[in-house]
């Protein structure tokens, strides 16, 4: 009698998984708890596909970042899609997926605080600010006389804010509804200029 082995999953699918895996450890045991050894034995597989499909533990945890931002980043996008067309619905919908992510993903913010302090790593994360800064950007654009660079630069401050607040969030010391309704009144405030509201 002879018996079959299960077939091998395509790399794609096994990375998927592995990530699966990885968003279990950190969920359990914060980001300190995800190594590439941690990950090898919670999936099951050998050390060696770990280091294959990451090459470091940095590696992996930008990997894991990554794909965090980018399922917050479609979620966001599809909130936008069905939002009604005025700025106070569009910062409302920014706020509320912001802290979605902040309360549906708390290893989002571990994973963050583990990669800091590593120059490449810090690159990739403010490469990707820079691209989830463009989408309230264009979002916001068309709500605001303000140059792009202005605007720009109150949603870099705004995101700011917005991490400020996910803390006191976290910290119980706020409810989402009022961090939602912050947040947004602080992206709504800052489509204008000074002079524009002195006028």
């Amino acid at each position: 009698m002879t018996t079959t082995r299960p077939a091998r999953l395509p790399k794609q699918a096994r990375r998927e998984k592995l990530l699966d895996a990885a968003v279990r450890i950190v969920r359990a045991h914060g980001a300190d708890g995800l190594t590439l050894v941690t990950l090898a034995e919670a999936a099951g597989v050998s050390r060696p596909i770990a280091y294959d499909h990451f090459g470091t533990r940095a590696g992996l945890l930008l990997a894991l970042y990554r794909r965090l931002e980018e399922r917050h980043r479609a979620a966001l996008a599809e909130a936008l899609r069905t939002a009604a067309p005025t700025a106070g619905a569009i910062a409302r919908v920014m706020s509320a997926a912001y802290f979605a992510c902040a309360t549906d993903m708390p290893e989002f913010a571990a994973v963050s605080a583990a990669l800091k302090g590593n120059p490449e790593m810090e690159a990739s994360l403010c490469e990707m600010l820079d691209d989830y800064t463009d989408v309230m950007v264009a979002a916001l654009a068309p709500h605001s006389a303000l140059s792009t660079g202005a605007l720009r630069l109150r949603c870099v401050g705004a995101l700011g804010a917005a991490e400020s607040i996910a803390a006191e969030l976290a910290r119980e010391r706020t409810t989402t509804a009022d961090a939602v309704t912050a947040l947004a009144d602080l992206i709504v405030g800052g489509l204008t200029s000074e002079d524009a509201r002195e006028a």
